[in-house]
């Protein structure tokens, strides 16, 4: 990419209810028409979800950027989900635009788990290496034709200065909060690492969220809206915002990342983490004290 992409204006989110959905798997896929649809307690930000019946969950974005991930999915999860060591969403119907709804839409194979969180895992160096196996197997996959870093994903797996602006706004509206010159220092740091060039396969999102967890293992890992491929340092902020230090050790390890390709991760997790501070500011609740831990995590690494 030759040029710092512009992420533009931010989506432009709807809502979509229980009703709709229900009207739309029963126009659209009449063998499903007679299963309760009900939400899924946490739809996510970028899909609106909803379980139908006990085996399958729909996917509706939110907004019209999000919904570029359709076809992506739609097109690259079967063969993905093979190579991997772990389940992954497997796509069963696309659904298509209706009942006021505007989006090209998914039903996927429901997969069991709860969202990973410090306390419901139970042996972290061991999560953190099934979670680093899962990304070797993930990298390994031929990248020829994937797709490219772009608006379909956030440019996520592209340069970093594509969200510089988002971090500068936010390291000004945390200044006098926090000491805010050393986290500068940390990203104009990352800024400046090169990478090899080579494009490898990449999820986009190892956010806690969307790796689930089964008897306090890593049992799946969900939701591949963003993934794409490019630079695969964009998986390894996990490191910091889940990840304990002897799980962060044995996390790299596994994945032989060097020197810079674990720079440009810290600087990842950074900017990330710096908007979620910057958006909590004021706020006493668990993911404003937990961005402020992860914040001085990646500074005292």
């Amino acid at each position: 990419m030759g040029s710092t992409p512009d992420l533009g204006p931010p989506p432009r989110r709807i809502t979509v209810d229980v009703a709709q959905v229900r009207r739309l798997v029963a126009g659209q896929f009449p063998d499903w028409a007679g299963l309760p649809v009900r939400p899924v307690a946490e739809s996510g930000w970028d899909n609106r979800t909803f379980r139908v019946g006990d085996a399958m969950v729909a996917r509706l974005p939110s907004a019209a950027e999000y919904a570029l991930a359709v076809d992506k999915e739609q097109r690259w999860l079967p063969v993905l989900a093979p190579r991997l060591p772990l389940p992954v969403p497997i796509p069963l119907a696309k659904g298509n635009p209706g009942d006021g709804y505007p989006f090209s839409w998914s039903i996927n194979r429901w997969l069991d788990g709860e969202p990973a969180s410090a306390d419901g895992i139970s042996d972290p160096v061991g999560f953190a290496l099934e979670l680093a196996e899962f990304l070797v197997e993930l990298r390994n996959i031929d990248a020829a034709d994937g797709p490219q870093p772009g608006k379909h994903n956030w440019f996520r797996g592209g340069t970093l200065r594509t969200f510089d602006a988002l971090t500068e706004r936010a390291l000004t509206e945390l200044d006098g909060e926090i000491d805010v010159g050393p986290y500068r220092a940390l990203w104009k740091s990352a800024l400046d690492v090169p990478r090899d060039g080579v494009d490898r396969w990449f999820h986009g999102d190892v956010a806690p969220g969307n790796l689930l967890l089964g008897g306090g293992r890593l049992a799946a890992v969900i939701d591949f809206g963003t993934c794409g491929v490019g630079d695969p340092s964009c998986d390894l902020a996990i490191a910091w915002t889940l990840l304990t230090a002897d799980g962060r050790r044995a996390f790299r390890e596994r994945l032989s990342i060097d020197g810079p390709e674990w720079e440009r991760g810290r600087g990842w997790a950074l900017w990330k983490t710096l908007v979620t501070c910057a958006r909590t500011r004021g706020r006493a609740d668990g993911e404003a004290v937990n961005a402020r831990r992860v914040l001085a995590g990646i500074l005292g690494d």
